[in-house]
């Protein structure tokens, strides 16, 4: 009989994975975090723990872009330490990315975007990072939400939660 058509049987799809799903565990951070940046030769730098922010920044206060056999790079110079001028890290990576930020006093920056690996606690993996000049800033970092998404557990009334990577003895 033509009324009794079969329905089209449902299409069902396959559960999302969880961000950070077959991370063995979730780093416990507080509201600032001493983290290393090993690729970029920064074995210390105090961050802030910012979910408000989508990526997460550094402090570059002077960077040089070039380009290498059809690649974009950038030579950049970090202080990694806040209120010392004196110790000063001199880093190079290859430009990802080149993207519009708002800061959070509204204003607009196109700001050039980095990946690099973050060490915290005992876990380390890969996250963007946008340059720009936090001279004027409480913290030379922010670690923005994307690269906490999974993996990270924010408790924003500690502080230091995932220790200090300068102490580890294994890398």
């Amino acid at each position: 009989m033509p009324g009794n058509v079969a329905p089209e049987p449902a299409v069902v799809e396959p559960p999302k994975q969880a961000p950070g799903e077959g991370v063995s565990k979730r780093v416990a951070l507080g509201w600032r975090e001493w983290l290393a940046l090993p690729d970029l030769g920064i074995a210390l730098i105090k961050a802030k723990v910012d979910t408000g922010a989508r990526t997460s920044c550094l402090h570059a206060f002077r960077t040089e872009p070039y380009t290498v056999g059809g690649q974009r790079r950038v030579k950049f110079w970090v202080h990694p330490e806040q209120h010392n001028l004196h110790r000063v890290v001199e880093c190079d990576a290859a430009v990802i990315d080149e993207r519009s930020v708002t800061d959070s006093g509204g204003h607009r920056e196109l700001r050039l975007v980095i990946e690099t690996r973050v060490l915290l606690g005992d876990q380390s993996w890969p996250i963007e990072m946008t340059l720009t000049n936090r001279d004027n800033m409480r913290f030379r970092m922010l670690l923005g939400r994307t690269a906490m998404a999974g993996r990270c557990t924010v408790m924003p009334e500690a502080s230091y939660l995932a220790g200090d990577p300068a102490l580890r003895n294994d890398e």
